[in-house]
C-alpha cells in the first residue's frame, strides 16, 4: 500500500494492532471516527450465574486486560493522538465507554484540547441483570462526541436527525435494545462471536448525524465490523482496524453479504440527506423591503422597544447602522440572539415576528 494515498485503505479491514496500523493512514484524510475501544472493565474472576442457574459469560478477553489505570490511559493517550493527526480539521470523533472507563476517557479528551460537542447515553431496553442484587442495574452507555478545536465546522445533518424522531429535535439519550437476534453473529457453534458486539442503530446514528454521502469513516476497534456493515449500507466508506484474525474474517463476511437496498431500516436514505439536509434559501431582510412585504420603518422587541428601520435593512440606533443581529446584541448586552426570531413587525395591534414573514416568502 502507498501510505500518502486514503483510497488504498477504502472499504477495507486492516488486521492488526491499531497503535501500528494508525501510522501508516494519511495526515488529515478521515472525516469521522467512531471508536469502541476497550472499556478496562477489571470483571475478575469470579463466576456469575443468571437466575435460571446458566453461567453468565462477561466480558473477560485479552484485548479488554491491562495491568494498570497508567497503562490503559496511556494507551488511550497514544490511540487518541494518531486520532488527531488523522482527522480532517472539520472532521468529528466519538467515543464510547461504560462508567468504568467513561469518565478516564473524556478526562483525557479534554486534555488533549479536543472539543466536546455532546455527551450522550444509551440507553438499553434490555440490559444485563444485575445478578447479586448489589446495585442498581447497569442499563447505559456513554458515548463523547467531540473534533479537533472549537472553530471545528463539523458536519451535523440535524434536519436528517430531526425528520427520524418523528419531526422532534434528536435528544443525548437515545433508547433500544443491545444486540440481539438475526443481528447478533454466532462462531460455529452458536456461541456469540464479540461480547460487546454494537447495534446497527447505534452506528445508523452516529453516522448519519455526522457524515455526508461518500465521506471516511474509520474504527480503529473494528471487532465484528457494525461500523463497515452501517457504513456500506449508508453509502459511506469505512477503514477498519482489528487485531483478531476471527473477528476479521466474520466481519468481512458480514460486509460482503450486503447488498446495497432500500428497506424498512434504512428508507430512501439518499433522499432523506439530500432533503431533509438541504438549507432552504431564506430572503434577505432587505428583499423584504424591496417586494413590499415589510412595509413599516419600525420594528419592536419583546419588550417593545422601537427601533428605525431603514431602507437598506439596517437598523438604526444612535446614528450608527447595525444588522438585525448585531443590534439583537446591543439591547441584549453582548448576549448573541437570532435577530430574526427577536425583531416583530406591529400591524394594528398585532406583533409579528419577521421571522414568520421571511417564511412565507422563501
Amino acid at each position: 500500500m502507498k501510505i500518502n494515498n486514503i483510497d488504498n485503505f477504502k472499504n477495507k479491514i486492516i488486521l492488526g494492532d491499531c497503535l501500528d496500523k494508525l501510522k501508516k493512514i494519511p495526515s488529515k484524510s478521515i472525516d469521522l471516527i467512531f471508536a469502541d475501544p476497550p472499556y478496562f472493565m477489571q470483571t475478575g474472576s469470579g463466576i456469575l450465574y443468571r437466575i435460571d442457574g446458566n453461567k453468565y459469560n462477561g466480558v473477560n478477553d485479552d484485548w479488554d486486560k491491562f495491568n494498570s489505570y497508567k497503562e490503559y490511559d496511556n494507551f488511550t493517550k497514544k490511540w487518541l493522538n494518531q486520532c488527531r493527526r488523522i482527522l480532517k480539521d472539520n472532521g468529528s470523533i466519538w467515543v464510547m465507554g461504560t462508567f468504568h472507563n467513561i469518565y478516564r476517557l473524556g478526562f483525557i479528551i479534554q486534555n488533549l484540547k479536543f472539543w466536546v460537542i455532546n455527551d450522550l447515553t444509551w440507553e438499553k431496553t434490555n440490559p444485563t441483570p444485575n445478578f447479586r442484587g448489589t446495585k442498581f442495574v447497569n442499563s447505559n452507555e456513554n458515548l463523547i462526541w467531540f473534533v479537533k478545536s472549537k472553530n471545528s465546522k463539523f458536519t451535523f445533518n440535524y434536519k436528517t436527525m430531526k425528520n427520524l424522531n418523528e419531526n422532534k429535535q434528536m435528544g443525548s439519550v437515545w433508547r433500544f435494545s443491545v444486540c440481539s437476534g438475526k443481528e447478533r453473529l454466532k462462531d460455529n457453534k452458536g456461541n456469540k462471536l464479540h461480547n460487546t458486539q454494537k447495534p446497527e442503530e447505534l452506528l445508523k446514528r452516529i453516522i448519519l448525524s455526522s457524515t455526508k454521502k461518500n465521506d471516511i469513516i474509520l474504527d480503529p476497534f473494528f471487532g465484528t465490523g457494525t461500523t463497515g456493515a452501517v457504513a456500506k449500507k449508508l453509502h459511506r466508506n469505512f477503514i477498519g482496524i482489528e487485531n483478531n484474525e476471527k473477528y476479521v474474517k466474520y466481519a468481512q463476511e458480514r460486509i460482503d453479504k450486503i447488498e446495497i437496498i432500500l428497506n424498512d431500516d434504512y428508507p430512501l436514505i439518499d433522499q432523506v440527506n439530500a432533503i431533509f439536509d438541504k438549507k432552504v434559501k431564506y430572503p434577505k431582510i432587505i428583499d423584504l423591503i424591496k417586494e413590499n412585504k415589510i412595509k413599516t420603518k419600525y420594528l419592536y422587541n419583546s419588550r417593545k422597544e422601537k427601533v428605525f428601520l431603514n431602507l437598506e435593512g439596517r437598523i438604526e440606533v444612535n446614528k450608527n447602522e447595525y444588522s438585525i443581529h448585531k443590534a439583537t446584541e446591543l439591547f441584549e448586552n453582548g448576549r448573541y440572539l437570532n435577530g430574526w426570531k427577536y425583531w416583530y413587525i406591529k400591524e394594528k395591534e398585532n406583533y409579528i415576528l419577521i421571522d414568520d414573514i421571511r417564511k412565507e416568502n422563501k
